[in-house]
């Protein structure tokens, strides 16, 4: 589903931070982009450049998280890598995170993404996928966890590894395709 223009209008912020898994970042950026979303880096510093923990990518942050306002994107998406672990030690993406959670809006994790929506505490009561070494904490902070490619329930779409991006992406286009602008 990368109908270019079938999300022009809708905003979305893909959260950044050093050591993202590589394609679980790049692969999201490309589909919203290419299906005509756009898409806003939000890192610790604005202008700051973040590396993939493979090297395969660099990205700038086009945005500080402290700066960002859920109000003004439809979706939030967190690649996993390293990256989540370092995310959930700032104030500001954990606020972010969980005030997409609280609005309703889509919120995609995927891989290690988990791990700052538990520190925004907003796993509770909520099926979803990770990454398997981190299902205990899942588990731990009240979220039930299944070992599938993408679980949608409600705003929250989550997936386990970058063998996942492709339906992880289509997940995130369909339900941005749903957000009324």
């Amino acid at each position: 589903m990368s109908d270019s223009g079938a999300l022009a209008g809708k905003r979305v912020a893909i959260l950044v931070e050093d050591e993202f898994e590589d394609r679980e970042l790049t692969g999201p950026l490309e589909a919203l982009r290419a299906a005509g979303a756009t898409v806003v880096l939000v890192g610790p510093v604005e202008g700051a450049e973040y590396r993939g923990k493979r090297g395969q990518a660099l990205v700038t942050a086009g945005l500080a998280a402290g700066a960002a306002r859920i109000k003004d994107f439809d979706a939030l998406v967190i690649p996993g890598g390293y990256a989540p672990d370092k995310m959930r030690m700032r104030h500001a993406m954990v606020d972010l995170a969980r005030d997409a959670m609280d609005t309703g809006k889509p919120v995609a994790s995927i891989c290690h993404g988990a791990q700052l929506l538990i520190s925004a505490n907003a796993l509770r009561g909520r099926t979803l996928t990770c990454w398997p070494s981190i299902a205990i904490d899942v588990k731990n902070a009240g979220g039930l966890y299944v070992d599938k490619p993408v679980v949608e329930d409600g705003n929250l779409i989550t997936s386990r590894k970058p063998d996942d991006v492709p339906v992880f992406c289509d997940a995130v286009i369909r339900a941005l395709s749903r957000v009324q602008v």
